[in-house]
């Protein structure tokens, strides 16, 4: 096999971008700490010259992280033609896009005092409306996307690192779990939804209702029914027969959203199972609670 081949079969490229304010910094520091070499506001353009370099290192440089966003301005407009010529020279990639909320993104520019990119002619919240918009292709081929909006730096570090801090991650499926309460809304990233409200609700138990799924009062209450026991081997098999076929399709991440009333107790509870469970089949799994901690006193849950 021509050498030039073969490392570009051997090189792995991540490309990361994202939402201003998201967290690339954190996220650049945790690959670092992995073995990832990283460069920060990369020029597209460069990308090809970059990988000639990367092939002339012969093997010394396996895993590259490189930090393309809106900070590129007119070289960002690169960047798919840019992806098309590392593919053409062999070199296989990943995305990993980060994101955030509005009211997370405005507050951060607001606390660290930096100004957005496309703020110059603008208010910070217009500026994220608009990097959104430029935002929406590369996202739509995103093989991770995280959302920080709940997460500290250490929890993204850590997200991080649990995804790429093995060789053969960069070509693994990553089942990301996330309980969450509709009446906050669903993740609009999710790819699979379950709504296990019919269950029974700890919500209604005195001795319960200021607990959360994490606890094992609540799981035991919320497992003790033959209704969630029937209802958890079904999901278990259910996500076991797609999870080799998206596999196979290419699929890099597959976010499942289990939603109860509140996000507190319930879906929780079966999160946290149904991670233990494809742990257990040999898949790299990452639960979120995303409305754990927000439940107001009384609400029902």
């Amino acid at each position: 096999m021509d050498p030039v081949k073969l490392q570009s079969r051997l090189t792995h490229f991540l490309i990361i971008t994202g939402m201003s304010g998201a967290g690339k910094t954190q996220v650049i520091r945790a690959l670092e700490d992995v073995g990832f070499f990283c460069i920060d506001n990369f020029p597209p353009a460069l990308i090809d010259k970059f990988a000639e370099l990367v092939t002339d290192s012969q093997g010394q440089i396996r895993r590259v992280a490189l930090v393309m966003d809106i900070r590129g301005g007119l070289f960002f407009n690169d960047l798919f033609a840019a992806l098309e010529k590392l593919e053409g020279s062999g070199y296989a990639y990943r995305i990993l896009f980060l994101e955030a909320s509005d009211e997370v993104l405005v507050r951060r520019f607001k606390e660290t005092r930096r100004r957005h990119p496309l703020s110059a002619r603008s208010g910070v919240l217009e500026a994220i409306g608009l990097e959104r918009k430029k935002l929406e292709e590369i996202r739509g081929r995103a093989n991770w996307i995280v959302d920080t909006s709940n997460l500290t730096p250490r929890q993204l570090r850590q997200e991080v690192t649990d995804i790429f801090s093995e060789e053969e991650d960069m070509d693994r499926l990553v089942v990301h779990i996330v309980s969450f309460g509709f009446k906050r809304g669903v993740p609009l990233d999710a790819d699979l939804l379950f709504d296990v409200r019919f269950l029974p609700n700890p919500h209604y138990m005195d001795s319960l209702r200021n607990l959360d799924g994490t606890s094992m009062e609540v799981n035991e209450y919320v497992f003790k029914w033959s209704i969630t026991q029937t209802f958890m081997k079904k999901l278990h098999d259910f996500v076991s027969f797609l999870l080799p076929h998206y596999r196979t399709e290419g699929k890099s991440q597959l976010t499942i959203g289990l939603g109860c009333t509140g996000g507190r107790h319930r879906s929780v509870a079966l999160a946290e199972h149904l991670g233990e469970l494809l742990r257990n089949d040999g898949y790299k799994v990452l639960v979120e609670h995303r409305d754990k901690a927000k439940t107001e006193s009384g609400e029902d849950n």
